[in-house]
């Protein structure tokens, strides 16, 4: 059976979404240590924790979604702590992740900044930190009890921008890495934190006479689904996020506690279409308003659509076995193209002529293009397993998609008309969905861990969301993500080649 997403149907009804689009630019929670703690971004509550001599502060740029820090204190080791420190309360499993950069060159090349989970707020407080010193060291810092010593272990990463801690029962994982390369990871257990403990970032001067400030951006806490959770049934939450793809900058836009998949950026700019329990919408950017697009009897699409180049048309897949549809973008009846199924859409040629789809035909899956005004389909690939993910490029020479005909899935490549077959990337990474920029230089694509069987895009992983030049390279990571199904599934670019649009995944805390 294909890995493909079969209706995202809801056994409940839908709940209802949180915008993020309305936030006044420059909207800015602070408080000093001297005022009442208050609530800042996603964390409760931020204070000073020890005998810091100067005041720390921590403020939320809710436009910006960036946290600024300062602290003074002494240090964050041998038997207690002295910080600036924002947290939540949270109980169980959870990913914390961050960008985290120093500001200005630093009083003490041991200023610290990173995540952190302790016990409690007592200085003396057992806990666990991810963090990286002001001369680039990154450590993964603990006390295992409190008043014990801290102790350390070093990542082989230097000076890394990307942080992130997870607690996986009773094992802590810190991950670290530059902008753009894959996590250098470090494992450890042996430490007993209380179920409920306080999570969050915190920054210190390492000189209790000196103020220090630091910045975190793409701050994401997240609860993983459960292990026992249910694909195509039990979802968690989902958000609907932008990416600068040069800078790794995320800003998170949409939300609902259900299944958005799938975001595809209009040619105007102005909206996302994108794929709720089923159903069809666009998301006004302007306003962050949805809006159902209407697609008559055809109300259990999956997160195969696509829009036609002039954005005049959308394609869809529906039903079980899936079909492929072609409707006006506004809405209306759906015309059949596909006469069987199961057939899941990806691409549509720049000149409108052609559709290209996965279609299971013989219980193999291959690739096929079929004219979008309905006709007889042409296979174009014939290897052994799956073939899946095409897309033209914008000149309309080339087909990208990816196959797992070489052991892993994979980037390929080929000519509109089925020729020419070469592969792209090769690594350990099961590399899909590559989505060509509309300038048709850049090719981003989602990365699962090695560990996912080949033929699998599954729902709540860890994974990358990756880029390379069209004539091939060295992938880089534009974005560290919790998702993995339903996240980039199609083409998702900006019309200006800077931004992409994909899904991201939490459950509630």
């Amino acid at each position: 059976m294909s890995s493909h997403a079969l209706a995202m149907v809801s056994p409940h009804l839908p709940l209802l979404p949180t915008l993020f689009c309305a936030f006044a630019v420059g909207a800015v929670s602070s408080a000093r240590a001297a005022d009442q703690p208050s609530a800042v971004g996603v964390f409760d509550q931020h204070a000073d924790v020890g005998g810091v001599a100067i005041p720390g502060s921590t403020a939320f740029d809710r436009d910006s979604q960036e946290y600024l820090m300062s602290a003074s204190g002494a240090d964050m080791w041998a038997d207690h702590d002295e910080c600036q420190f924002a947290w939540k309360k949270v109980k169980g499993d959870f990913l914390v992740q961050a960008f985290a950069e120093f500001l200005g060159v630093g009083a003490d090349p041991h200023r610290k900044m990173g995540l952190i989970v302790r016990a409690s707020l007592d200085p003396r407080s057992a806990h666990v930190n991810a963090c990286i010193h002001g001369n680039g060291v990154a450590a993964l810092q603990f006390r295992r009890a409190g008043g014990a010593p801290t102790e350390e272990v070093h990542l082989s990463v230097e000076g890394p921008q990307v942080l992130q801690l997870e607690r996986a029962g009773g094992k802590f994982t810190m991950s670290a890495a530059h902008f753009g390369d894959t996590y250098s990871t470090q494992d450890f257990e042996g430490i007993d934190l209380p179920d409920e403990v306080y999570v969050g970032i915190y920054i210190c001067a390492h000189n209790n006479t000196q103020l220090e400030k630091g910045i975190f951006r793409n701050v994401r806490l997240i609860r993983p689904a459960r292990p026992d959770f249910t694909p195509y049934r039990d979802y968690i939450g989902s958000a609907i996020e932008l990416l600068d793809v040069n800078t790794g900058v995320r800003r998170a836009i949409y939300h609902a506690e259900d299944s958005l998949q799938a975001p595809n950026w209009t040619p105007d700019g102005l909206r996302l279409v994108y794929n709720h329990n089923g159903r069809m919408f666009g998301l006004d950017l302007a306003t962050c308003e949805p809006a159902p697009i209407d697609t008559g009897a055809q109300i259990h699409c999956n997160n195969d659509h696509t829009l036609s180049f002039d954005g005049s048309m959308l394609g869809i897949s529906s039903g079980s076995p899936s079909i492929v549809y072609t409707l006006p973008i506004g809405g209306g009846v759906p015309r059949q193209i596909t006469p069987t199924g199961p057939s899941y859409l990806h691409g549509w040629s720049p000149d409108g002529k052609y559709l290209v789809f996965t279609g299971e035909r013989n219980h193999e899956f291959d690739i096929y293009k079929v004219p979008s005004a309905g006709g007889p389909e042409e296979r174009l690939t014939t290897a052994k397993g799956l073939d899946d993910g095409s897309e033209f490029t914008p000149d309309g020479k080339t087909i990208f998609f990816n196959s797992e005909r070489t052991g892993r899935m994979q980037v390929w490549k080929m000519s509109a008309d089925g020729s020419g077959q070469t592969q792209v990337t090769s690594d350990s990474y099961n590399n899909w969905f590559p989505h060509v920029s509309p300038d048709g230089r850049t090719v981003l694509f989602i990365s699962f861990p090695p560990e996912i069987p080949s033929g699998d895009h599954p729902f709540y992983k860890r994974v990358y969301l990756r880029r390379i030049p069209v004539e091939g390279g060295k992938p880089t990571v534009v974005a560290y993500v919790y998702g993995g199904q339903g996240s980039i599934n199609v083409n998702s670019w900006s019309p200006d080649n800077r931004t992409v649009a994909f899904v991201s995944n939490s459950g509630s805390f």
